[in-house]
């Protein structure tokens, strides 16, 4: 007995995408081209597609088409790094960058001097509606969109002579070490908070991601604290499911510093490190 029309479909594009004939990334046929290609029903295209959806070998962009997904080789990072450090790309970012000859990118830094906004107010400590300093940069891995990130400073920090806060350019030596060198505030600890959530319109357009949601968002917010137990820095990093995953550390970090990702069990589902 022959196979439904949608399904003969599915598996004609599965065999095509899998023989490398449609590569990822690769943008299908339009509904209307393809009902041509197999002479079929406007409703066995759509039903091919919703099984090769469902599969994980298509995803749908909203206002663009469907498009053969790309596998990524996922980012892993290293949560529990030194906390004096200025964030989780730690060793092992350095790692993945330099010994796996990973390309790893950004986006111009981008500044803007807003209110703080409740959440973010008791986050740092501060008023609702007192200034600070946002420093906005979008980072790809190999050039596929990896995370968005976005650092809040008080304003005082630029006010007591840390002005390059205020400038959109990296800071080579990491804003850490900058702050401590000029207004003498030294990070001693953080507290990452870590959520999931579904992905805006922005986020989604950014990442690619199928218009059906299914890959969540991991919403990290990075908290430092100075010696005196005060709050010095929000970092907030948004990254899909699909192409960051996580490893918390405990004890020596000697122990962990030549082995990273490489000793995994799992080697060759963990490879990287954000």
């Amino acid at each position: 007995m022959a196979s439904p029309m949608y399904r003969q479909i599915a598996e004609d594009l599965r065999e095509r995408i899998e023989s490398g004939e449609l590569q990822p990334g690769q943008q299908l046929q339009t509904e209307l081209e393809l009902r041509e290609r197999y002479g079929a029903s406007r409703n066995s295209v759509r039903d091919a597609i919703k099984l090769l959806i469902t599969r994980g070998l298509v995803q749908t962009r909203p206002g663009q088409g469907t498009f053969v997904v790309q596998k990524i080789d996922p980012f892993v990072t290293i949560l529990s790094g030194e906390p004096t450090a200025g964030g989780p790309e730690g060793a092992a970012y350095q790692w993945e960058s330099s010994e796996r000859k990973r390309e790893v990118t950004s986006s111009p830094i981008q500044v803007e001097i807003q209110e703080a906004s409740r959440e973010i107010a008791s986050q740092l400590g501060m008023a609702e509606g007192t200034e600070v300093i946002s420093r906005h940069e979008r980072r790809f891995i190999d050039g596929t969109p990896w995370s968005m990130q976005t650092s809040l400073y008080p304003m005082e920090f630029a006010d007591r002579g840390a002005e390059r806060l205020r400038r959109p350019e990296y800071i080579e030596e990491g804003t850490v070490m900058y702050l401590r060198a000029t207004i003498g505030v030294r990070q001693v600890a953080c507290r990452d908070w870590i959520t999931v959530r579904a992905p805006n319109s922005t986020e989604a357009d950014f990442f690619k991601l199928p218009s059906d949601g299914r890959i969540p968002m991991y919403e990290i917010f990075r908290t430092a604290f100075d010696g005196n137990g005060q709050s010095m820095r929000l970092t907030i990093t948004v990254c899909p499911a699909d192409r960051n995953q996580f490893i918390v550390e405990f004890g020596e970090a000697s122990v962990f510093s030549d082995r990273r990702v490489r000793a995994a069990p799992w080697e060759g589902r963990l490879h990287s490190d954000a």
